[in-house]
C-alpha cells in the first residue's frame, strides 16, 4: 500500500515538474518575442 502511495506520488511530481518547465518555456519566448517587438519599433 505504501509503495502505491510513494509511486502515485512520484508521478505527480514529475508531471507537475514538466508542465512548470513548459510554462517556464513558453515564459522565455514571450519574453524575447516582446524583446524582438522593441527592437523593430526602435529601427
Amino acid at each position: 500500500m505504501i509503495r502505491k502511495i510513494a509511486l502515485a506520488i512520484g508521478v505527480s511530481t514529475l508531471a507537475l515538474t514538466a508542465t512548470a518547465c513548459n510554462t517556464v518555456k513558453g515564459f522565455g519566448q514571450d519574453v524575447e518575442s516582446v524583446g524582438e517587438a522593441g527592437e523593430e519599433a526602435i529601427d
